[in-house]
């Protein structure tokens, strides 16, 4: 059975046995004449007591299943690859998996059978799963029933369990976190065995191309990242001075100035923006800016390149507007009321009163708005792939084409990479580096915000 199958199956079993826990509460609260808890509470017991052993089981099967089929496959294969290392052995298996999935057919005889052998284990493994998974909610569905009794104190075991999903939640949040940091570390570690650490940090040249003849420049690959960090930063800078002082203005002008009318058509309408899809302002600055920008650099003298870093930057900065007047204005709304009338009761003027009170005590959030929309920028691909392109310039010029540490980690995972050469292990490499900016970003806001806050009554 397919997966949607054995959900749906699940789901119908689950409203079943609620049903039937909530029918025999009720029936014991006519023969006892009390009952602790509502019947709903105890038909969503018994429903719980179902589905706790179904996902036990499940993620057993998740841990064992597959290195079970590929060890009954390795132990069906020819001498040959038993014999053979971990790679060959993780290719033949891909062999025989790929045709099975996607249904093609294998002219070599051998790799036929195993193909045949493999897709006859895996439906009765799917039959099995079926099964266990049945047996699972059964029992324990039964179990809950038996549990059910006038005193009974279903809601709090409900409420219990509810507080343990939430905090298995959380911790599935922290570990998923964990596992990428580790498993960016781990394959940066292998880089950087490969590719001196000062190197990385310090070359002046992004080649990660090996070349062919030893003679070519950077026949070894050039993996130096200063290129990429210049790009990132110019760009990334390119856009916060389009979009903090708009954004930041938008936000006084709506908090402030705007009537409640206005305010709730801009507001909307401005926060459109955020939901454009980057590849359209990657179109868009492409198509639209970038030709402009070149077109204005002829005509007064200047020589813009078709894929700009100020193309991308501009368009960039217009995406990210959002982000810094949502925030903001959000911020200057939690000002109290009671700062300005004060204010304003001291003689100060509107300006007066948002320059010297409103302001500042708005800062830490602004500032959050702020580094959150530089995150933001650093973080982004589609604009400058389509707008600034691909040339690892060292420049801090804004009319040369320059590219960003995103980018390349794009370029260097496309189509089919062997994870044991410099040049796609370098992807996790820029990872790690763009995962220690946005960390120190976020070390920084959080150290504005408790510095500068303020609690009001």
């Amino acid at each position: 059975m397919t997966t949607t199958s054995i959900f749906l199956c699940l789901a119908l079993l689950g409203f079943g046995f609620y049903l039937l826990g909530r029918w025999r509460a009720m029936n014991a609260s006519v023969i006892s004449g009390k009952l602790h808890s509502l019947p709903s509470f105890h038909g969503a017991y018994v429903a719980m007591c179902m589905f706790v052993p179904v996902l036990v089981v499940i993620i057993a099967w998740l841990l064992y299943s597959g290195n079970s089929v590929d060890q009954q496959l390795l132990n069906a294969a020819p001498i040959e690859i038993q014999e053979a290392g971990q790679l060959d052995q993780t290719k033949y298996l891909y062999s025989i998996i790929t045709p099975a999935v996607q249904g093609l057919e294998v002219s070599d005889s051998a790799l036929a059978a195993q193909v045949t052998n493999f897709q006859e284990l895996t439906k009765r493994n799917k039959l099995i799963r079926f099964i266990l998974i049945l047996l699972a909610a059964v029992l324990g569905g039964l179990w809950g029933l038996l549990k059910i009794k006038p005193d009974f104190r279903a809601r709090n075991q409900f409420e219990s369990g509810v507080k343990y999903l939430l905090m298995a939640c959380s911790l599935i949040a922290i570990l998923t976190t964990i596992g990428i940091v580790l498993s960016v570390l781990f394959e940066s570690i292998r880089f950087f065995n490969k590719v001196p650490l000062h190197e990385f940090l310090f070359g002046t040249q992004w080649s990660p191309q090996i070349a062919i003849r030893a003679d070519q420049v950077g026949s070894s690959g050039a993996f130096g990242v200063i290129p990429l960090v210049t790009g990132t930063l110019l760009i990334a800078t390119l856009a916060m001075l389009v979009a903090a002082p708009i954004g930041l203005m938008a936000a006084i002008y709506l908090s402030e100035y705007a009537s409640s009318r206005v305010r709730s058509v801009a507001k909307p309408m401005l926060e459109i923006l955020a939901g454009i899809p980057t590849v359209v302002y990657g179109f868009f600055a492409a198509l639209t800016v970038a030709p402009f920008l070149r077109n204005w650099g002829d005509s007064v003298g200047l020589t813009i390149s078709s894929e700009s870093a100020l193309a991308a930057g501009v368009v960039m900065g217009v995406m990210i507007i959002p982000y810094v007047s949502s925030l903001s204005d959000d911020a200057i709304n939690a000002v109290p009321n009671s700062l300005r009338e004060g204010a304003y009761g001291l003689g100060s003027t509107k300006s007066e009163t948002i320059k010297q009170v409103i302001f500042p005590a708005a800062l830490p959030g602004i500032v959050s708005a702020l580094l959150l929309a530089v995150s933001r920028a650093i973080g982004e691909t589609m604009i400058v792939v389509m707008a600034a392109g691909l040339a690892a310039n060292l420049t801090a010029n804004p009319f040369e084409s320059v590219t960003t540490i995103t980018v390349q980690i794009v370029t260097l995972l496309v189509g089919d990479q062997e994870f044991d050469s410099p040049k796609t292990l370098a992807a996790f490499a820029l990872g790690l580096s763009l995962f220690i900016v946005t960390l120190c970003l976020n070390i920084i806001a959080l150290r504005v915000v408790r510095k500068y806050r303020e609690r009001y009554d």
